[in-house]
């Protein structure tokens, strides 16, 4: 248990994750990764050029200056900076 910086409380909840099955994990994952992207989005909690970075990066795309690679190809171009 702790209290946030309002001074609310908040109850912690403690896992053992190794008896957690693989699949739930995953499952508690993407959930807990959904709820905090909406929230940082919601509270502006991604930096500015981290979204400047992200902008860029679709303007590339767009304009045929950057590609996505498949996971395959990724780890072959990888391989070989290794």
């Amino acid at each position: 248990m702790w209290y946030n910086s309002k001074k609310e409380y908040e109850m912690r909840v403690l896992l053992n994750y190794d008896e957690i099955p693989m699949q739930e994990k995953f499952i508690i994952m993407e959930e807990l990764w959904e709820n905090m992207s909406r929230q940082a989005k919601d509270k502006g909690f991604t930096p500015d050029w981290h979204l400047d970075v992200l902008t860029n990066r679709e303007k590339n795309i767009q304009n045929s200056q950057s590609y996505f690679s498949d996971l395959e190809t990724a780890k072959e171009r990888l391989q070989k900076l290794a």
